[in-house]
């Protein structure tokens, strides 16, 4: 993989220290295109102000404007990206700015950041999401490739527009509050490197990143303070949990469960709570897949992958809060000892099955994870992720994730958080009229319903298992891996959740 940027912050360069730099700078102009002073200071000759009108810049979000060696400085290169409309700059728009920073950085190993407007007043959280942004957009999965090609024609002589691989990028961001945005962005980098945890999770494959494997993944957020506790498939027997290890029966590689305790809040309080699905890899079973895009399905843990980053963010934050993610691993594989359509289980509740399709999988095993989770803890909540349904995606495309719920104010709350993170939700109907669908002939309930309405009624099957605790679905299975690329990510693995979550219990949740 690439090495990760580092990122300092500084006080802004005096004027003759600016006009005698080197390297690259990038400067920030408004949608009117104007330049800071502090700006200005790198720009002796006004080289920008010639170049904005021939190249149509208007200051657009986004927008970029570079200039190579500019006369009358000492620099390489000097950059203008577009800010947009000051009255706009929240706090996705800074991400977004530091992603479209981290994408322009070419070659260049020491960058300037002058985080100044014209018109505005940037302020050290505001230069702490910019660095968060650049460190997200930078980040690559490619830790198995062994060649590197030299030149791809796109940057002269760098892979895909990337620095170069053996020299990390050294960021300085220049700023009014260097100690404000140092101390801000500490807090906001424990969250992104718990996306950045998800990522890798969801992007390895799977004859890495088994059940076994994933288990002791979350076992080494015990470095932070984090109780792990890995329930083995002996353990998970004597529970019960008919349901989660009939889908593992299948697989050689055995079946876990990760129970991970974040205690940062007062001693007495009860825990609020977040479970995956955590099928490292899903064949369907005996009702096997179709073999064109299943190696996606190495990514069919998206849900355990961003219960284990946020857990990994909110103990890294020292979030002052009691927190439980709880994960359920299976691999749904095929073999003899796979289950069979028409299968009967038994269920942590007691509640019996009937398994009408193998594929149906990841509700099987949430069965189990959640009840588990009510059981033990008793939550304020619990809220549960899963890549659970294809229908989710007929329904919504891959920009929101479906939102299923029992309690509104949960609902609003999540829904909050999503627009100011931007990893949006959509709340999708529950009803009892979707629930009788999955009532069967020979057991207290069936794992399928029908042709139509998929996501709701696996959302239905859920709420079997949550008795009366607030509760919510989150159906991430178009925006956990494959999803758009955009200026703050472009892998496969989104690491979707992770900020959403933790903006969830930072807004209401800590004491």
């Amino acid at each position: 993989m690439n090495p990760r940027p580092s990122i300092a912050f500084a006080k802004f360069a005096a004027p003759q220290a600016a006009a005698s730099r080197k390297g690259t700078v990038f400067v920030l102009s408004a949608d009117n295109g104007g330049l800071s002073d502090a700006a200005r200071a790198y720009d002796p000759g006004k080289t920008l102000d010639r170049a904005f009108p021939i190249a149509e810049f208007t200051g657009k979000l986004a927008g970029i404007v570079e200039i190579l060696a500019p006369e009358t400085t000492s620099l390489d290169r000097l950059v203008a990206i577009g800010a947009g409309k000051v009255a706009g700059l929240d706090e996705y728009a800074w991400l977004k700015l530091g992603g479209t920073i981290a994408a322009s950085l070419r070659k260049a190993t020491d960058v300037a950041v002058v985080l100044d407007l014209a018109g505005a007043s940037p302020d050290g959280k505001d230069a702490a999401n910019l660095a968060a942004g650049i460190l997200l957009r930078s980040y690559s999965f490619d830790k198995y490739k062994t060649r590197k090609d030299k030149d791809d024609g796109q940057g002269g002589g760098q892979a895909n527009g990337k620095p170069d691989p053996k020299k990390p990028v050294k960021v300085t961001i220049h700023t009014a509050d260097p100690a404000g945005a140092k101390k801000a962005f500490a807090d906001a980098e424990a969250v992104i490197d718990g996306v950045l945890l998800a990522r890798d999770l969801v992007n390895e494959p799977a004859n890495v990143l088994g059940p076994v494997e994933f288990a002791a993944r979350a076992k080494e957020l015990e470095a932070l303070g984090v109780n792990v506790e890995i329930l083995t498939e002996k353990e998970m027997k004597k529970l019960g949990m008919g349901s989660l290890l009939g889908v593992a029966q299948g697989s050689p590689r055995g079946a876990r469960m990760a129970v991970m305790q974040w205690n940062g809040g007062k001693p007495k309080d009860r825990p609020v709570a977040f479970v995956g699905k955590g099928v490292t890899f899903d064949t369907g079973g005996n009702s096997i897949k179709p073999a064109s895009g299943m190696e996606d399905m190495k990514g069919d843990m998206g849900g355990a992958a961003a219960v284990t980053g946020l857990m990994h963010a909110l103990a890294a934050r020292k979030a002052k809060a009691n927190v439980v993610g709880i994960i359920g691993l299976v691999e749904n594989a095929v073999d003899g000892h796979a289950q069979r359509p028409g299968d009967i289980v038994t269920s942590m509740s007691g509640q019996t099955i009937e398994v009408l399709n193998t594929d149906a999988e990841g509700r099987l095993v949430l069965a189990d994870a959640l009840w588990y989770c009510n059981d033990r803890f008793q939550p304020k909540f619990m809220v549960n992720l899963a890549t659970l349904t294809g229908a989710i995606m007929v329904a919504l495309g891959l920009h929101y994730a479906g939102l299923f719920s029992n309690d509104d104010e949960l609902a609003q709350r999540l829904t909050a958080a999503g627009q100011s993170t931007q990893e949006r939700l959509w709340r999708m109907p529950l009803g009892a009229e979707y629930d009788k669908l999955i009532d069967s002939k020979n057991a207290d309930m069936k794992n399928i319903g029908g042709r139509y309405g998929g996501a709701i009624i696996a959302a239905q099957f859920l709420q079997r298992f949550v008795k009366d605790t607030p509760w919510a679905h989150l159906d991430i299975a178009g925006t956990a891996m494959g999803s758009p690329l955009n200026e703050i990510n472009q892998s496969w693995g989104s690491g979707f959740g992770v900020r959403l979550l933790d903006r969830l219990v930072r807004d209401h949740y800590e004491s």
